[in-house]
């Protein structure tokens, strides 16, 4: 029997993943504990073709200058907010800046992560406009206790170590987790520590209603050493994030919903450094922030008849925040100067149609009516269809509009400021095809797109000095494919690849990115492998000079299961030793090794 992959970051409601035109990649639970990572962003980039990350050390990302973890997808980049990162269908970025903390996003909270590549803007509005990239968060399924512990020491004094507790008794569930995590990093003032705690509580109130709550809590400090050629020092950052979130949910034969409420807040204090060999000195001020963006979200869905299905959706998002420059030393000590003080709402309906219209054809259209106070308001349609051929076979075709807001920074922040900017809005095309061979050990999709949009807000001189204008273009063009090959019980393939043609390059998104990895199990050994390779990433972009980067990892990691209760593991990566960067001036480590165990009982 053919068990059908089921999503919901595309539609909200549990759909099975063949009668969606959208391109979703799904990475588990399994995959993201095999990689031993505190991050689920690495092991993504392994696995989703078309999605890069940007790094600069072995451990942690940072904000500010010099910092890491932009997220781009076929070409959009997240450190833009043009692509939202979710907590169970939540919206997670930073209020004033407008995008992902990425230090803010763990694998001991993740069940699953679903990576929605493209323009998800007509179920989730502004920020996804380039793709969702969407946190499920982990769940009991059986009665009983159970509690896992991990801890992993390796290279650059790095420590990783989390421990979760899972509990499900009667109509009641929850899970709580906590974890630390630090390195003194491969170059000089590159120290990183984190401390991340999550819960998360749930009850059954009957066989049609439950509710559930949650919290996650993220303080991390950070090092900035600045480039090899202009080394910084006391570059310092020391930033708290917090998210929470409470849901009721309903489910019927034949409709299903869902009515949440979320918060999430971020407190910053960073001092920018200084540069000694350039004569500079210590910074007497130090930037502060404080950020939160909260909302309510509702949807439900419903069976019409044996063949259609209906989801009526609205959004209410409140973003704001303030930030300030307080000064600690020289004439003007305890002096606070104001930079911004904004906040904005969005308000938006929605509708997702969903038709069978014969055993072959499954047609999809949704359409978002979204209310800006700022900005206006905009109408977001997509439409699709998604065609079974026999052989399990899928042909998928989607026409897609995404488009974001401008963010607080943009339009109020700084001497570029502009508070007419107006929204950014691109079109998406894709057609993809699938297939599950051999008693579904071999499945594979191919998918081929073309974004074009205009409108995009960028810096430029203008005769009023450097401002923030909508003059922005993007037409990308690009091929993905997928491919898992059960070949045995114990030996397992899976591979991706994409290809990315862009008339407007822009930095962190290579042309050429391909991923094999290979996973074989024998008694109580398991070894995990794979090879990346990164052509074409641009790590600069000038009217005058561009410059790009090429390179391969190898990584691996054994597992050895000693008994019941305790895995011991050993991980290596970059182990062809590659000099390579992806933030310019920040040359990434050579061969890592971490070794550890993993507690279960």
């Amino acid at each position: 029997m053919k068990m059908e992959e089921v999503v919901v970051t595309g539609t909200r409601q549990e759909t099975e993943l063949k009668n969606l035109p959208v391109s979703v990649s799904i990475i588990r639970r399994d995959k993201l504990e095999q990689t031993h990572t505190p991050s689920i962003l690495p092991t993504l980039t392994e696995q989703v073709p078309g999605l890069f990350v940007s790094s600069r050390g072995i451990m942690g990302y940072g904000v500010s200058g010099g910092a890491a973890g932009s997220i781009s997808i076929r070409g959009l980049s997240g450190g833009a907010g043009r692509m939202m990162v979710l907590i169970d269908g939540h919206p997670q970025y930073m209020g004033i800046m407008g995008h992902p903390i990425s230090d803010s996003h763990q694998s001991l909270m993740a069940e699953r992560v679903e990576v929605v590549r493209g323009p998800a803007s007509v179920l989730y509005g502004s920020n996804a406009m380039g793709g969702v990239i969407n946190i499920v968060t982990r769940k009991m399924y059986e009665k009983g206790t159970r509690t896992d512990a991990h801890v992993g020491y390796g290279s650059y004094n790095t420590l990783q170590t989390e421990v979760a507790n899972r509990f499900y008794q009667g109509k009641f569930t929850s899970i709580v987790s906590g974890s630390y995590n630090r390195t003194d990093g491969h170059r000089s003032d590159m120290d990183f520590e984190q401390y991340n705690g999550y819960a998360k509580l749930g009850y059954q109130w009957s066989e049609h209603w439950q509710t559930w709550a949650d919290v996650n809590l993220t303080h991390f400090n950070a090092s900035h050493p600045g480039t090899l050629t202009a080394p910084l020092l006391d570059a310092d950052q020391r930033i708290t994030r917090g998210m929470t979130s409470l849901a009721l949910q309903n489910r019927y034969e034949k409709t299903s919903g869902t009515l949440s409420f979320f918060y999430n807040w971020g407190r910053h204090k960073i001092n920018d450094g200084y540069n000694a060999t350039k004569g500079e000195t210590p910074l007497d001020y130090r930037f502060h922030s404080s950020d939160q963006m909260w909302g309510i979200s509702w949807n439900q869905g419903v069976q019409l008849g044996a063949s259609a299905h209906f989801t009526l959706g609205a959004d209410w998002y409140h973003t704001g925040g303030k930030a300030w420059n307080l000064f600690v030393e020289g004439d003007q000590q305890g002096k606070r100067t104001e930079l911004v003080d904004q906040s904005m709402n969005e308000v938006a309906g929605y509708g997702n149609y969903r038709h069978d219209l014969t055993s072959w054809l499954t047609l999809n259209a949704g359409i978002r009516l979204d209310h800006h106070e700022k900005s206006g308001s905009e109408w977001i349609p997509q439409i699709g269809t998604a065609i079974h051929l026999p052989q399990q076979a899928e042909v998928k075709l989607l026409a897609s509009r995404g488009f974001r807001y401008p963010i607080i920074r943009e339009m109020f922040m700084w001497g570029s400021k502009n508070p007419e900017l107006e929204a950014e809005s691109l079109w998406n095309y894709e057609i993809s095809f699938s297939q599950c061979l051999w008693d579904n050990r071999l499945s594979y999709d191919i998918n081929l797109f073309h974004i074009d949009g205009d409108n995009l807000i960028v810096t430029q001189a203008t005769e009023n000095g450097m401002k923030n204008v909508n003059t922005g273009k993007v037409k990308n063009t690009g091929v993905e494919v997928q491919f898992n090959y059960q070949v045995s019980s114990s030996f397992a393939l899976n591979a991706n690849y994409s290809y990315l043609h862009m008339e407007h390059p822009v930095v962190g998104s290579p042309e050429h990115k391909g991923f094999v990895g290979a996973n074989y199990s024998h008694k109580r050994w398991n070894l995990a492998t794979g090879v990346q390779h990164v052509n074409g990433l641009y790590t600069s972009v000038s009217t005058k000079q561009s410059t790009q980067e090429t390179f391969t990892l190898w990584n691996m990691t054994v597992n050895y299961q000693l008994n019941k209760h305790l895995r011991l593991y050993l991980k290596g990566e970059n182990l062809l030793a590659e000099s390579y960067e992806i933030n310019a001036g920040y040359p990434l480590p050579k061969a890592t090794f971490m070794g550890g165990f993993h507690l279960q009982f």
